[in-house]
């Protein structure tokens, strides 16, 4: 392999010798930890890793080591006097909210929407009319009822165009592992054979009903029968008919689809089709297929044309394209000529960001009877431009200024809902009779007992190390004092082109200001607040932008009085589990505690797990030299130096994650524990009936919750006040 020998040799005091150094913890309270070095070369690189074992997830060493660990995370933690009232006083209020409304699909005239009712443990499937009156909604799927241990989860339901039969993926354990199941909307019964492996975290799940609701085409995996390096790769589209044997539905796309594959079927009433997203992995390239009714197939969009998105309309297909417009324009294209060459610019970019997909439209894109709705980023905060279907400017939907919208679902009678997140209020959902003209709340919000009429919300920017401004949310009580006292607590996540947008604080982040400390949520590179380049200044051989935006914010929250370097603390999670990787080993002086949950941190491993492939696009590959330099260059697990001062560091895992191999998490506390010369701990706290989050019961999402804010509390020296 070809390798850059100005990089090798720099990195050649890291790759050799570890093993010696590593021969005692530095941490004294953390189980002993064996080290049983294992060197790997990538050209000229010669890399050590000392704890190579913790990666066999099955071996009995490995669980023994894992559960005492966690035994060693929870007398630490259950012996905080903070942490039992903190978590009785979370789940009173999760107790108090009001239930919850989301994942809106309307069919047949009627409303679907996921209902979350604390203190139930996953939130149910019902329906109600289009009226979207709460107090008439029907459960049709229950969970809780089904495994009252509520570790059974809905993945994702899709309800048949007349609204007489749903399909719901449903999975364990948080593993997002989902077999399809059928049910009948007016009695709940089950009413067709159950489909395996429709659903992994690798590349998702999808299925679109046909028009008359007599079957559907799905994702699928290879299943359990395959090899294991096949199983959770090359998803297919199937077609099913309702009564059929699932062993024998009809094979209908994918064979040719790269092995990283991720498929999003969308199909709606009134159109001729079905459209086929296929995502090459996570790294934002796209080919798009069209389905038609009658069975045949056309191929619209490849990869390298740079077409993010598209949505059906009854007689016009809608494209995104990011070529030229990293922002986003959309194409309109007819569907007697698919030729991307013919293809009508039919809105320009401008200077908002069109939205990732999501469940009300292709990259935000909503097409209803007479007009288009595309959701914009400028940001962070939302707003809605409508356009007519002839592209003409209709304005935009009236709404909160610093808001989001992360659901705009049609509704057969033509108006639409829109669901508004802001940081300070609970969701709801404003009704547009039309697309146009003011909206009216609706009866389908979210109350809370908590109140943030003492708070505000000011956006203030941070310089990076080559210039960029850095947008910072800072969550604060009004009218405090920048002394540098406060304690304060740091979000980010940059990456994926996912954006951090306004969203309810809740129950924790009051707390959390009751105590005096101040809440931040930063618009790293990596994030689509601004687009597809504001995304690729974060992906790649360019990730160590992501850290030092970090980096900066922190340094500027400092500078500005917010607060000191051993009164503040950060978080984040999966990708952003990587960022506080990277910031602790970078800069281990930063910050005085840090809570990493879900994260990656080994980054010459990352692609040999199942979804660590679909990352590849997003991170780079070893095997590609100049990919490999940036990762190695930040990758966290290999820059933890012995003898560094580094902050109180509590990871949390779970061990059906099927997203981020939770032998990072052990790696990496394993790594630290080693190295630290702070005294202050290092905690992993493992689950043995979650994943990566999704579809975790509410008393494990209640006692992380209260386990993080525990933790906070005591090392940043922090009274407990119960909230208000």
């Amino acid at each position: 392999m070809p390798w850059h020998p100005v990089f090798a040799r720099l990195c050649a005091a890291l790759a050799l010798g570890t093993a010696a150094l590593l021969a005692h913890a530095a941490d004294k309270g953390a189980p002993p930890t064996a080290v049983k070095p294992v060197v790997d070369t990538y050209g000229d690189l010669r890399v050590s890793d000392p704890y190579r074992w913790l990666e066999a997830t099955g071996d009995p060493a490995v669980r023994r080591w894992s559960a005492a660990q966690d035994r060693r995370t929870r007398a630490y933690l259950d012996k905080l006097p903070a942490r039992k009232p903190m978590f009785d006083w979370l789940m009173k209020q999760a107790a108090a909210s009001s239930s919850a409304y989301y994942g809106l699909h309307a069919a047949g005239g009627r409303l679907f929407a996921l209902h979350n009712q604390p203190p139930r443990q996953q939130p149910m499937l019902v329906v109600m009319g289009q009226e979207a009156d709460p107090a008439q909604a029907r459960v049709v799927l229950d969970p809780n009822a089904l495994n009252p241990k509520g570790t059974t989860a809905i993945d994702w339901f899709v309800p048949s165009p007349t609204g007489k039969l749903v399909a719901v993926s449903m999975s364990e354990n948080g593993s997002e592992d989902g077999s399809l199941h059928v049910f009948d909307v007016a009695t709940g019964r089950e009413v067709d054979a159950v489909i395996p492996d429709v659903q992994y975290p690798t590349g998702g799940g999808s299925l679109a009903w046909r028009e008359d609701g007599s079957g559907f085409w799905y994702t699928r995996y290879p299943g359990a029968d395959a090899p294991a390096e096949r199983r959770h790769f090359y998803q297919q589209v199937y077609e099913h008919r309702i009564g059929d044997d699932p062993a024998k539905d009809r094979y209908v796309l994918g064979r040719d689809f790269p092995r990283v594959a991720e498929i999003v079927l969308e199909a709606r009433p009134g159109t001729p089709g079905v459209v086929v997203s296929v995502g090459n992995g996570d790294g934002g390239e796209f080919a798009h297929y069209l389905i038609g009714k009658d069975g045949g197939i056309r191929q619209v969009t490849r990869f390298e044309d740079k077409v993010v998105a598209a949505a059906l309309g009854p007689d016009a297909l809608y494209l995104v394209s990011h070529d030229g417009a990293p922002r986003g324009k959309v194409l309109k294209l007819g569907l007697d000529d698919l030729a991307l060459a013919h293809a009508q610019v039919l809105v320009p970019e401008s200077d908002g960001a069109l939205q990732p997909g999501g469940e009300s439209g292709a990259a935000g894109i909503t097409v209803t009877r007479d007009a288009l709705l595309l959701r914009e980023i400028v940001g962070g905060p939302s707003r809605v431009a409508v356009y007519g279907l002839d592209g003409r400017p209709r304005g935009h939907l009236a709404l909160p200024e610093v808001a989001t919208v992360d659901e705009l679902e049609a509704m057969d009678d033509g108006s639409l809902l829109v669901a508004v997140k802001t940081y300070l209020e609970p969701p709801r959902f404003v009704r547009f009779a039309s697309a146009g003209g003011e909206g009216k709340p609706t009866l389908l919000r979210q109350t809370s007992p908590l109140s943030f009429g003492d708070v505000e919300v000011v956006r203030e920017f941070a310089t990076s190390r080559d210039g960029t401004r850095i947008p910072l949310n800072i969550v604060r009580r009004k009218g405090m004092k920048l002394d540098g006292r406060a304690p304060l607590l740091l979000n980010g996540y940059g990456g994926y082109n996912v954006s951090q947008v306004p969203r309810f604080l809740g129950a924790a982040t009051r707390m959390w200001l009751d105590a005096g400390g101040v809440y931040v949520v930063a618009n790293l590179r990596g994030g689509g607040e601004f687009g597809e380049d504001w995304h690729a200044q974060g992906a790649l051989t360019h990730k160590q932008n992501v850290f030092d935006d970090f980096a900066a914010a922190a340094q500027y929250l400092v500078e500005r009085g917010y607060t000191s370097h051993r009164r503040m603390a950060a978080i984040g999670g999966s990708n952003g589990g990587l960022l506080m990787g990277a910031t602790l080993t970078q800069h281990p002086q930063l910050l005085r505690a840090v809570v990493s949950t879900v994260g990656i941190y080994d980054m010459l491993r990352v692609e040999l797990d199942p979804n660590g492939a679909f990352n590849v696009s997003e991170f780079g590959s070893v095997k590609v030299p100049e990919q490999l330099a940036a990762l190695y260059a930040y990758s966290p697990y290999h820059h933890v130096q012995d003898g560094a001062r580094y902050p109180a560091v509590l990871m949390a895992t779970g061990e059906t994650d099927g997203r981020v191999n939770p032998m990072h998490s052990r790696k990496m506390i394993a790594r630290l524990q080693a190295a630290t010369g702070s005294g202050r701990p290092v905690l992993l706290s493992i689950n043995t009936h979650a994943g990566h989050g999704m579809g975790s019961s509410l008393s494990i999402r209640v006692n992380q919750a209260a386990d993080i804010y525990a933790f906070l509390f005591d090392q940043l020296g922090m009274a407990y006040r119960p909230g208000r």
